[in-house]
């Protein structure tokens, strides 16, 4: 269902039953998988390829390209996967170079006037609340939550299960199962509402919760000292922990604390 005032190449590529609302424009290299649904007044620009079941709303401008001063005109790329909502002005925008590319995963809600830069990279399971903001080679992480105007700085990373506040200020990495707050942010603490509902064991809580109690409450200690700290314990052994002990490991930007 193509509405007459939307204008769709002949190059893009549309799957069965995809709605295209009025005054939508889609430009070539533009693949759109079955059962998406483009409500009006829609940008699509490519090279993109869109999975399945996506809904996007009014005036979201995805797959342009990027605001990167370094990009010099090359073929740049993005992908969206499935069940993924793009409410009223979201935008989303091709990597810099073709070797790499700005990638969203499935199953995630970006509410209005959320930001996906050149080459950022969404987990599954995602929230961007109304106005977060990720710079450039920002990876997120999945079942993360970024409330209301926050932002994070370029190459910085936010782990899985973690919760950042609102009009919060991200320059660092923010550790997986946290909650990030402030401007510059802190930590505040578990995120134990988010891992409860998820269905987190009382085995893995207690455990991250000494792990966080290790690593993060006593702020003018080294955290690599007390990263060994950590290893030599019993929770040093609970899968989720090691999660994050690999992700304070491979940081490139220190963490947030």
């Amino acid at each position: 269902m193509i509405h007459p005032t939307a204008v769709v190449s002949p190059k893009a590529e549309i799957g069965a039953d995809v709605k295209i609302g009025p005054y939508c424009v889609i430009g070539e290299d533009v693949r759109i998988g079955a059962r998406s649904h483009l409500h009006s007044h829609i940008v699509i620009d490519g090279p993109i390829i869109i999975g399945e079941d996506n809904e996007f709303y009014s005036f979201s401008s995805i797959g342009a390209r990027s605001q990167d001063l370094k990009y010099a005109g090359e073929p740049t790329h993005a992908s969206i996967g499935d069940r993924n909502t793009f409410r009223e002005f979201v935008t989303v925008h091709r990597g810099t170079t073709p070797e790499n590319s700005t990638r969203i995963g499935s199953d995630n809600n970006l509410l209005a006037y959320a930001h996906v830069a050149h080459d950022a990279v969404v987990g599954n399971h995602c929230i961007l609340s109304n106005a977060a903001t990720l710079a450039g080679h920002v990876t997120v992480e999945d079942h993360v939550i970024l409330s209301g105007l926050a932002g994070v700085h370029q190459f910085c990373r936010v782990g899985a299960h973690s919760m950042v506040g609102g009009c919060a200020k991200i320059v660092q990495d923010v550790p997986p199962f946290t909650i990030a707050d402030g401007h510059p942010s802190q930590l505040r603490g578990l995120n134990l509402v988010g891992l409860q509902r998820r269905g987190f064991s009382e085995e893995d809580i207690r455990a991250l919760k000494t792990a966080y109690k290790t690593l993060f409450l006593k702020k003018e200690t080294n955290l690599a000292s007390q990263v060994e700290v950590l290893k030599a314990s019993e929770a040093a052994q609970n899968e989720q922990v090691l999660q994050m002990l690999d992700f304070l490991r491979s940081s490139e930007r220190g963490v947030v604390r």
